[in-house]
């Protein structure tokens, strides 16, 4: 089970965030993910467990797609960026 940071953890440990980014999916989305997921963990003999991994890194596993589609949860995850994050971008 993956650990989740609300926004009051981030606060505390991180400051305020420049923009927060919340990710979301439809229910039929979340159910073939999950599937996918689950399948992972069932041929290891649930030794490894299945996650989606995005370039900007956060991690969705099953646990958070459950409680999400139960209403537990406002999203699948948030992306929090603050003002250090923002870089220049040069085109050549």
């Amino acid at each position: 089970m993956s650990e989740r940071m609300d926004l009051a953890d981030v606060l505390r440990e991180y400051g305020v965030p420049l923009v927060t980014l919340n990710v979301t999916a439809d229910q039929q989305n979340c159910l073939a993910l999950r599937e996918k997921l689950l399948a992972i963990r069932n041929a290891s003999q649930g030794k490894e467990q299945g996650y989606l991994e995005v370039g900007c890194t956060f991690y969705i596993d099953v646990h958070d797609i459950d409680r999400y589609l139960a209403g537990e949860l406002p999203n699948l995850a948030e992306i929090y960026a603050f003002d250090e994050d923002v870089k220049p971008h040069r085109e050549e």
